[in-house]
């Protein structure tokens, strides 16, 4: 299935760079470009994009405005958004996620990372670059503000057990071989936390798993 990505960035070179790339991917095709968060967040309803990639700095509105603005509309329920900017700072991680983004990278990735990120964002899985993690933790913990309807409370043992890896980083496979499940029963076991946690992604388990004091800094 061919994933549909509109660009947002205010710098036309930027945007012109990144559509070839994507271009370039049998997988993939350009459906749209945006100069503002205000044009970004119009034309992901009108261009039924899959995913956003979403520059933070830009004018009208910015990209975090213009995720917030996507992930409350429940007809762009299935867009998701990969925040992709040059400023690595703990706010811009921080904000992007909580706005409803379900990844995050800087622009000096390489293309081929760039391409695999679209893809994992797009298939419903959470990414972020590896350098701000331990920031970013560290900035919630000191700032809660909880994006999910309900916390680990919620949730069995088992869940538990699920969540606390997904928070540090693990994806399916890697949950299965640490609990001795299937990779289907670990699908299973997130897809169901996602659920009962009211959350988009697997972004904002991360989220709630630090914020709820399940993991803990320095355990990823």
């Amino acid at each position: 299935m061919t994933i549909r990505v509109l660009l947002a960035d205010d710098q036309t070179l930027v945007r012109e760079a990144f559509a070839m790339l994507v271009e370039s991917a049998p997988d993939m095709e350009v459906v749209g470009q945006a100069a503002t968060g205000r044009q970004a967040a119009e034309l992901a309803r009108t261009e039924r994009a899959d995913l956003v990639v979403m520059d933070i700095r830009m004018p009208d509105l910015d990209g975090i405005a213009a995720t917030r603005l996507i992930a409350a509309d429940e007809d762009l329920a299935g867009v998701r958004v990969l925040v992709l900017t040059t400023y690595d700072t703990d706010e811009n991680i921080v904000d992007a996620l909580r706005a409803g983004a379900s990844g995050f990278l800087v622009k000096d990735t390489r293309p081929a990372e760039l391409l695999d990120a679209i893809r994992t964002v797009a298939a419903g899985d959470a990414l972020l670059s590896p350098g701000p993690t331990a920031r970013l933790i560290e900035r919630f913990l000191r700032t809660p503000q909880a994006p999910v309807t309900a916390g680990p409370e919620c949730l069995s043992d088992r869940e538990r057990e699920v969540l606390a890896l997904v928070a540090r980083g693990l994806n399916n496979t890697e949950i299965a071989d640490s609990l001795g499940l299937s990779p289907l029963t670990a699908k299973t076991h997130v897809s169901r936390i996602m659920g009962r946690l009211g959350a988009r992604d697997r972004a904002q388990l991360v989220i709630v798993a630090y914020e709820s004091g399940l993991v803990a800094p320095g355990a990823v």
